[in-house]
C-alpha cells in the first residue's frame, strides 16, 4: 500500500482474514489483497453501499448501470457492480463474499434470460447476514407464454424476499427507475 492510500480499517483487515485465513497466500498476493482493499475506501467510508448484482449481457449492463448510477447519487452513499472492483482474483466466490461482507446494501437485478446472478442467489439466501441485507429487483414479464418464467430456485428465492419486503416488480426502466427508490 503507497502513503496515498487510505488506511483500511480494522474491521475490513478483519474480515478478509476470516475469509482468506484458509488460502495459502504469498506476498504478491497479500499485496494485491490489501490494494484491492484500499480501492474499496469508499465502501467503508459511505454510511450506505450497495454491491449491484445482475446480467453483463450489453442490454441488462445498461439497467444495471442505471441502478448504480441512482443509487450513488443518494447522499452519503457508494454503488458499485462487481466488474468495477478491479484486481486479478483467482476466485469469483471470494471476491464476491468479501465485497458482501463489507456492504451495507447488496441488490439484484433480476431478468429472465439470464438472471446473471443465480448462483450469487443461491449464497445470499443461503447465508443469514447476506440475505439480511439483500434486496431484488425483479423483472415482471405479464406477456410471458409460463407461469413462472423463472427457474424453481430462483423463484424460492424470490418468494423468500418477497416475505421481507425486499422484493421490488419492475416492467419498464422507468418502472426499475421507480422501484430502485423503494431501496433504503
Amino acid at each position: 500500500m503507497t502513503d496515498e492510500s487510505p488506511p483500511v480499517p480494522e474491521a475490513v483487515l478483519a474480515s478478509a482474514t476470516e475469509r482468506l485465513e484458509a488460502e495459502e497466500l504469498s506476498l504478491a498476493d497479500n499485496e494485491d489483497l490489501l490494494h484491492a482493499l484500499s480501492e474499496l475506501a469508499p465502501i467503508y467510508e459511505a454510511d450506505r453501499s450497495y454491491f449491484v448484482l445482475g446480467n453483463y449481457d450489453p442490454e441488462p449492463m445498461a439497467r444495471l448501470e442505471l441502478v448504480v448510477d441512482r443509487l450513488g447519487r443518494r447522499r452519503d452513499a457508494a454503488a458499485f457492480r462487481m466488474n468495477d472492483v478491479r484486481g486479478g482474483w483467482d476466485n469469483g466466490i471470494q471476491k464476491f463474499c468479501l465485497i458482501a461482507d463489507l456492504v451495507t446494501h447488496v441488490v439484484g437485478v433480476a431478468e429472465k434470460e439470464p438472471s446473471g446472478f443465480l448462483v450469487e442467489q443461491g449464497l445470499l439466501a443461503g447465508t443469514e447476514e447476506y440475505f439480511e441485507k439483500t434486496h431484488v429487483l425483479k423483472r415482471a414479464y405479464p406477456d410471458a407464454d409460463e407461469a413462472h418464467p423463472y427457474g424453481w430456485m430462483e423463484d424460492g428465492v424470490f418468494d423468500l424476499l418477497e416475505a421481507e419486503g425486499r422484493l421490488y416488480e419492475w416492467r419498464t426502466e422507468e418502472d426499475l427507475l421507480e422501484v430502485v427508490e423503494e431501496i433504503p
